[in-house]
């Protein structure tokens, strides 16, 4: 049997770690990244693997590869602190990292969402496939500060059950959330070259809302999915003028 590396980043996770690596302890291997915590998440941590390395935080996809350097397993499977593993699913990337073929080399899954204290099936956040699972060496993280892609070598299959994602119990832990993110995404698009205008201030959050909240349904999430579209079009305005306050007067931050 092809033997499995579970590979967590954490950063004060206290509240999380536990439920999530008890999901996958089954495993040959548990890696804990950790990245300067000062609650008890490394502690908590310990209990489940001896695996548990302090990291130097180079941003997501970076940090990530250092992650996969270290693995020692066939396959990798890379967490999030506040991602749950059910027992279908495990059961599931256990068959399928039995087949014994060369092909897939990596394996999505459908992330479903629980956002303030309800499960989000519409909006765009589900099926919100991302890819996961993959086996050793045929994948790395590309260098995108804040929503980091895996770079696959070779053909990706699907999974069909649910990675259950705990990702904002409140509004206090969305926001904290919602600052650091729009800043590294405002620093990538920086990066990139591009500058903010009216448009990107204007239409550009504008089209999110009507997108996730009507075209992709979010209505049928009731005020849970209102909530989610308004919050998100503020993400895309937020972003932008993030980057236009870091790029105005033609000098940077």
């Amino acid at each position: 049997m092809p033997s499995l590396t579970v590979v967590v980043l954490t950063l004060n996770e206290e509240a999380n770690i536990a439920a999530c690596l008890e999901g996958v302890r089954w495993a040959e291997e548990l890696m804990v990244l950790d990245s300067g915590s000062t609650d008890r998440t490394v502690e908590i941590a310990r209990r489940f693997t001896p695996h548990v390395l302090p990291v130097e935080w180079k941003g997501y996809g970076a940090t990530r590869n250092a992650g996969l350097d270290r693995a020692s397993s066939d396959w990798v499977l890379w967490l999030d602190a506040d991602e749950r593993v059910t027992p279908e699913l495990a059961a599931e990337i256990r068959a399928v990292m039995a087949l014994g073929t060369d092909e897939p080399a990596a394996y999505d899954v459908a992330r479903r969402a629980y956002f303030l204290g309800k499960w989000i099936r519409h909006a765009g956040w589900y099926p919100g496939r991302v890819t996961r699972l993959f086996r050793h060496g045929s994948a790395r993280f590309n260098t995108a500060r804040v929503h980091e892609q895996l770079v696959v070598a070779g053909a990706t299959g699907s999974l069909r059950n649910d990675l259950l994602h705990y990702t904002d119990p409140d509004l206090d832990h969305y926001f904290r959330k919602f600052n650091r993110y729009t800043t590294l995404a405002a620093e990538d698009l920086q990066a990139a070259g591009r500058r903010a205008g009216v448009w990107d201030l204007t239409v550009r959050p504008l089209f999110a809302f009507v997108k996730m909240y009507i075209l992709r349904l979010g209505v049928l999430d009731g005020m849970h999915g209102l909530i989610l579209c308004v919050l998100s079009a503020g993400y895309v305005f937020t972003k932008y003028a993030k980057l236009w306050e870091r790029t105005r007067a033609g000098g940077a931050r």
